[in-house]
């Protein structure tokens, strides 16, 4: 089922009634909505005046949604997480914490593979030369131990936003829009492995003492070329502050189509194709992750 992703850039009064979400505003607190909490998938509480119940964000919590946490500079900067959302994560965590090097090197190589290959498919979608990049997703080693992610990435960014661009969060434009992409991409990431039983502190390459969620950040990249086309769209038409409706645009990469071979399905449905089929891997009962093809 696709989930809904809720934005709240101006100041409502959330609560939680018969499994609802009540959403009022100060002003008309007698005049309210209602949506169904098994129906939300993503809600981003943007505004610092927001006000939100404490049942609601535990109902919102034990129906594994993605809340996120917004700073003063209406920048993405912390997610509600769930600690128990899947009835076999005990045996999933211990699967997970128990793979050996050797699986999760075999497990990093198909990522780093599927996203060349994705940021390659984008290119050439567009019009430039994206087979420059065929050489660095093939034959890519396990571990990806000549670091063909980052010779591939060089390229790739040059190609796609020219020589001058460095792709860097704290860059010049359009850094603030992938960077936003990618933090909402990040949330349904973690959403879905944690929906999967998997837990996110333990990454499969990405290990930071300071990062919460490294795994989301091993899954997330094949998926970052569907906010890049979505970043270099909204590049051509002129749009490279994060304007409300820019927002807005950057929050529906989560309904784009996304290709598993002969299934066709939205970006936010089918990462939990992708994170089942990593449970799956970890407990040996598969030996590839699922990722989407970019068409």
């Amino acid at each position: 089922m696709l989930k809904r992703t809720l934005f709240f850039s101006t100041p409502f009064c959330l609560s939680l009634h018969n499994d609802q979400m009540i959403v009022r505003t100060k002003e008309a607190p007698d005049a309210y909505r209602s949506i169904p909490i098994e129906d939300i998938g993503v809600v981003i509480l943007e505004h610092q005046q927001t006000s939100v119940t404490l049942p609601l964000l535990n109902a919102l919590s034990a129906n594994n949604v993605a809340v996120i946490f917004c700073d003063g500079n209406r920048m993405p900067n912390a997610m509600l997480q769930n600690l128990d959302s899947n009835r076999t994560q005990s045996e999933t965590y211990r699967a997970q914490m128990e793979a050996g090097e050797p699986l999760k090197k075999g497990l990093w190589r198909q990522t780093v593979e599927a996203k060349i290959r994705n940021q390659s498919a984008l290119l050439n979608k567009l019009g430039k030369d994206g087979d420059r990049l065929k050489p660095y997703y093939q034959n890519v080693k396990s571990g990806d131990t000549d670091n063909r992610e980052g010779a591939a990435a060089r390229i790739y960014w040059a190609e796609l936003f020219g020589q001058d661009f460095i792709r860097s969060r704290e860059g010049y434009p359009p850094n603030n829009l992938l960077n936003y992409g990618y933090t909402i991409l990040r949330a349904a990431v973690a959403r879905s492995l944690m929906g999967s039983g998997l837990f996110p502190a333990f990454g499969i390459f990405h290990r930071n003492r300071y990062n919460a969620f490294p795994l989301a950040d091993d899954i997330m990249e094949p998926y970052r070329p569907y906010v890049d086309e979505t970043v270099y769209r909204l590049c051509s038409e002129g749009n490279v502050r994060l304007t409300k409706d820019v927002k807005g645009e950057l929050l529906r990469i989560l309904f784009t189509d996304t290709r598993f071979q002969k299934i066709l399905r939205p970006l936010d449905v089918g990462l939990t194709f992708t994170s089942a089929s990593l449970a799956k891997c970890f407990a040996g009962t598969q030996k590839k992750i699922a990722y989407p093809l970019l068409e």
